[in-house]
């Protein structure tokens, strides 16, 4: 069954009703190179349009249907948004089975058979989707049109590159250039260069998978290219605790309760955002995280008797236990990146360097181990299964920390001193 893709402007006809009548359709990427568009149009009912990447910068766009504005959707003429994804894939789908064996195998393709291909193995939609909307914006607008016949080491090196050099994306307005922002030191060229790594990792995932199916008579041009080495750094920034007391200050009141309890939990945002009242239970609460193969795993953490416990009994006294302990100030959910804007501006007020909601757990951490919390709890506390991770971020931060675990484990063979032998001055 493929992914329906939710838009906040799309999904209903009471938000499509608020968008401003205009001959250009509202496009959302729904698959690469397939977009599914609403055209709004003045006094009437609006029109579902589908737009189909051709290759060569070209598109193909068809009027499919009527949207459900004012009359119910019957799956035929009057769609909604869901059927008509169902319907722009479907016209997708045929044209590219006419083309089979004819038309040219492209970096687009490849992507599209590796997204399906990982959708079919179980892998997690959230994930398949994130990798699906990266790859729109940072690979097809590139390299979509690209036979693999044709794709060189050096053309893939180029947009690698490219890449780097404009800097990651930022929100922009609608009808806007796209923004970037500046590498203006080392560590930002070197976040810079692991991001693009993480991109051109998924790349060369669809690459190799092209090649296993067929697709391309070899892969020796994309296995010539190598990841930009040394750019994956530990994990070292965190807030003071003063820093920390600014930035809590800075925050909006729903906003602010959220930073609270990152940083008295560790608590990832997708965590936190999908807690209710009966998650928290006696002096803990129960955290939940997806794994790899889509499985949620749930563990309790642990709070502090002065700050921890008093925090979530406020918060939950007298709701009932299927509510969300955190939404937003107008009752609705925190949903996905919605606390992207409010932490930049928060660390804007604070006067503090921008940081991402993510940092809260490492300063959660930071300031565990730096205080002799042993590496275990803290490792429990986060929802590891093992040290492994917190020994390789934040061991460094402990003092003492190898001097006292080879004390304390290093093997004892009861061997004697020489006390014929003196020390020499």
């Amino acid at each position: 069954m493929p992914r329906k893709v939710r838009d906040a402007e799309l999904d209903s006809r009471t938000a499509r009703s608020r968008l401003k009548a205009r001959g250009k359709p509202y496009y959302r990427s729904i698959d690469p190179g397939l977009h599914l568009g609403y055209r709004r149009l003045a006094g009437g009912v609006g029109k579902w349009v589908v737009r189909l990447y051709q290759g060569d910068e070209q598109y193909a766009v068809e009027t499919i249907a009527t949207a459900d504005d004012l009359s119910h959707a019957n799956g035929v003429d009057v769609l909604t948004f869901a059927q008509a994804q169902d319907k722009a894939r479907q016209i997708r789908d045929t044209q590219s089975k006419s083309a089979a064996g004819v038309g040219p195998y492209t970096v687009g393709r490849a992507l599209a058979d590796y997204f399906a291909y990982l959708r079919s193995e179980g892998r997690p939609d959230h994930l398949v989707d994130d990798a699906e909307r990266r790859a729109a914006a940072l690979i097809e607008a590139k390299l979509g049109d690209v036979e693999l016949t044709g794709l060189t080491t050096d053309r893939l090196r180029k947009w690698r590159d490219d890449l780097v050099r404009a800097g990651a994306r930022t929100r922009s307005g609608k009808g806007q250039p796209q923004k970037y922002r500046p590498i203006d030191d080392d560590d930002a060229l070197r976040a810079r260069r692991a991001s693009v790594n993480r991109t051109w990792a998924t790349l060369r995932a669809a690459l190799n998978h092209a090649f296993t199916e067929g697709h391309a008579p070899s892969d020796r041009e994309w296995k010539r290219l190598k990841p930009f080495k040394g750019v994956d750094g530990k994990r070292t920034d965190y807030l003071t605790i003063a820093d920390a007391k600014r930035l809590i200050n800075a925050c909006g009141p729903d906003f602010r309760r959220l930073v609270e309890a990152a940083l008295l939990t560790g608590g990832r945002y997708s965590s936190l955002t999908q807690l209710k009242v009966r998650d928290f239970h006696g002096s803990t609460v129960t955290l939940r995280t997806r794994k790899g193969n889509g499985s949620e795993r749930a563990f309790p953490v642990t709070l502090t008797p002065d700050e921890g416990l008093p925090f979530f009994k406020r918060l939950c006294a007298g709701r009932g236990p299927n509510e969300l302990i955190f939404t937003r100030a107008n009752g609705s959910v925190w949903d996905t990146n919605f606390q992207v804007t409010p932490m930049r501006e928060a660390c804007g007020r604070a006067k503090i360097k921008p940081l991402g909601f993510n940092q809260l757990r490492h300063t959660y951490a930071s300031h565990c181990v730096m205080r002799g919390t042993p590496l275990l709890v803290v490792a429990k506390n986060l929802g590891h299964t093992s040290t492994k991770m917190v020994e390789s971020h934040y061991a460094h931060l402990a003092p003492g920390y190898v001097a006292d675990a080879i004390n304390a484990g290093a093997p004892r063979f009861d061997i004697a001193p020489d006390t014929k032998v003196s020390a020499l001055p």
